[in-house]
C-alpha cells in the first residue's frame, strides 16, 4: 500500500512539475533608506521576486503587488521602519491581496517618480526587490549648496573671518551650468601658477564612500566603512567652511551627507555640477589579513595600475554600484559611456600633486601603507576638469586601526591633516579665476 501511495505521489510530481510544488520565496530582510535625493525600499528574499506596480495620483501613492509570497512578520516590519522625516514616504501598508500575492502600498508625501527593479545576489545580499522614489524635479547639487550657505550666513552671529563680499553671488553665478569640455578637445585643468589671490569661492567636493545598501568594508568589531568615512567627511567639511586661502573663502560640498547610496557616476556628476575645484573621495581600506595597516592615496591612471594592489583596490571599489544597487535600465547610457573616456593627462598630473600633499600630511598623524600616490582605474575619479583623489584613511580590517577610526580624536587629527594637505595644494596651485558669466 505504501509503495502504491509513493508511486501516485511520484506521478503527481511529474504532472505538476517542480515549479508548481516548490515553495515560494521567503522574505529575509526589509530596509528603508530616506534621503533628499531619493528614498529607497529594499525587500530581500531567498528567491527571485516578481512584481507589478500601479501609481495612484490622488492622493499620491504607489501600489506594488509582489507575487509568489505570503505575508510574513518580516514584511510587516516595513510599517514601523518609516521615519517621520522621510521626504517622500508618509507611510506603508502591507496585506495579503490574493493567494500568493502581497500588496505593498506606499503613501507618498509628494508626487514621485517610482522605479521598481530587482537585483541579483551579490556580496552578503540575496535577491533584492528595490523600490526607488525619485522627486519629479531632481535635487540640484548647486542649489543645495547655495541654500546651505545662505542658511549658515543667517545663523552666524557675525560674518565669516574674511570672505570676499560677493562670494555668494559668485556661487550663484555657477548655476548657469558647469564648464563642459569642448567637443573633441581635452578639457583644461588647473595649471601651475604663482600663489596669488583669485577673488572667488573655492569649492571642495568631499565624497564619503559607499552608503545605504552598500556598507563598504566591515571591521572585526563591526565598524562599517560607510559610517566612519561620513563622520570624517563631516569633520573635514567644518574645517573647509571655516578656511580662507589667499583671501578666498572655501566651501565644502558632500556627495552624500547621510546614510544613502549614490552611484559612482552620479558622484562625479554632482562634483562637476557645483564646479568643484577638488574632489576627495574618503574610504577605509580592508584586506584579507588583519595585519595590513596604514593610509594610502590613489589617483586615476590612463593606462595600467601602478601596482597589483592598486588594481585590486580599484576593482573592489568599482563594484560599489553592484552592491549599492543601481537600476541598470534607468541609467543614462550616453553619460555612462562618456565617463569612460573623460580622463586627461592634465587632470591626472594635478591629481598626483594633490595626492602628494595629502599623503605628506596624513603621514604626520598615522602610518602610511605606501609613501607615494598610487594609480588605477577608479571610476569615481573620472572627472576631466577636477583634480581627484581617493584617500584610504586606514585599514578597517586591522583591529588597532579600526579602533582609531572609531575614535573622535583620531577623526579630528585625520580631518586636520586632510585640511592641511588641501591648503598646501592650493598654496602651490591656486585655482584660476573664473569668468562670472560661466
Amino acid at each position: 500500500m505504501r509503495r502504491r501511495d509513493l508511486l501516485r505521489g511520484g506521478s503527481l510530481v511529474l504532472l505538476l512539475g517542480t515549479a508548481h510544488i516548490a515553495r515560494g520565496a521567503t522574505i529575509v530582510a526589509v530596509r528603508i533608506w530616506p534621503a533628499p535625493d531619493y528614498s529607497r525600499v529594499t525587500i530581500e528574499s531567498d528567491g527571485l521576486l516578481t512584481s507589478r506596480q500601479t501609481v495612484v495620483p490622488s492622493p499620491p501613492r504607489l501600489a506594488v503587488d509582489i507575487e509568489g509570497i505570503d505575508l510574513n512578520p518580516a514584511l510587516r516590519e516595513l510599517v514601523a521602519k518609516v521615519q517621520t522625516d522621510d521626504p517622500f514616504i508618509a507611510g506603508i501598508r502591507v496585506g495579503q491581496f490574493a493567494p500568493g500575492v502581497v500588496r505593498l502600498v506606499v503613501d507618498l508625501k509628494q508626487t514621485a517618480l517610482p522605479q521598481v527593479f530587482t537585483l541579483p545576489p551579490v556580496a552578503a545580499y540575496q535577491h533584492r526587490l528595490v523600490v526607488d522614489l525619485h522627486p519629479v524635479h531632481p535635487v540640484d547639487p548647486l542649489e543645495a549648496l547655495i541654500a546651505e550657505r545662505l542658511k549658515d550666513r543667517e545663523a552666524a552671529p557675525s560674518p565669516p573671518p574674511a570672505p570676499t563680499p560677493d562670494a555668494l553671488e559668485e556661487l550663484i553665478a555657477r548655476q548657469q551650468g558647469p564648464r563642459p569640455p569642448a567637443r573633441g578637445s581635452e578639457p583644461a585643468a588647473p595649471r601651475e601658477a604663482p600663489a596669488s589671490k583669485t577673488d572667488r569661492l573655492i569649492i571642495v567636493a568631499l565624497d564619503p564612500g559607499h552608503g545605504g545598501e552598500d556598507p563598504g568594508a566591515i571591521g572585526p568589531n563591526g565598524t562599517r566603512e560607510k559610517d566612519v568615512v561620513l563622520q570624517v567627511a563631516h569633520r573635514l567639511r567644518e574645517r573647509i567652511n571655516a578656511t580662507v586661502v589667499n583671501g578666498n573663502p572655501m566651501r565644502a560640498f558632500l556627495t552624500r551627507d547621510a546614510d544613502f547610496f549614490v552611484p559612482l557616476q552620479v558622484r562625479v556628476q554632482k562634483a562637476r555640477r557645483v564646479q568643484a575645484d577638488l574632489f576627495v573621495s574618503i574610504h577605509a581600506d580592508a584586506f584579507i589579513t588583519p595585519t595590513a595597516r596604514g593610509a594610502s592615496v590613489f589617483a586615476l591612471s590612463q593606462g595600467g595600475a601602478s601596482s597589483t594592489a592598486a588594481r585590486w583596490m580599484a576593482e573592489k571599489e568599482n563594484k560599489a554600484d553592484q552592491i549599492g544597487g543601481v537600476n541598470i535600465r534607468a541609467q543614462d547610457a550616453h553619460v555612462a559611456q562618456a565617463l569612460l573616456d573623460m580622463s586627461t593627462s592634465a587632470q591626472i598630473r594635478d591629481s598626483l600633486k594633490l595626492g602628494g600633499a595629502l599623503l605628506g600630511e596624513i603621514g604626520h598623524v598615522g602610518r602610511l601603507h605606501k609613501r607615494h600616490v598610487e594609480q588605477a582605474g577608479f571610476a569615481v575619479l573620472k572627472a576631466p576638469d577636477i583634480p581627484s583623489v581617493l584617500v584610504e584613511t586606514a585599514f578597517i580590517s586591522n583591529p588597532e586601526e579600526e579602533a582609531k577610526l572609531r575614535s573622535q580624536s583620531y577623526q579630528d587629527e585625520l580631518a586636520d591633516a586632510l585640511m592641511r594637505g588641501i591648503t598646501r595644494y592650493f598654496a602651490a596651485n591656486p585655482p584660476l579665476a573664473r569668468n562670472r558669466s560661466l
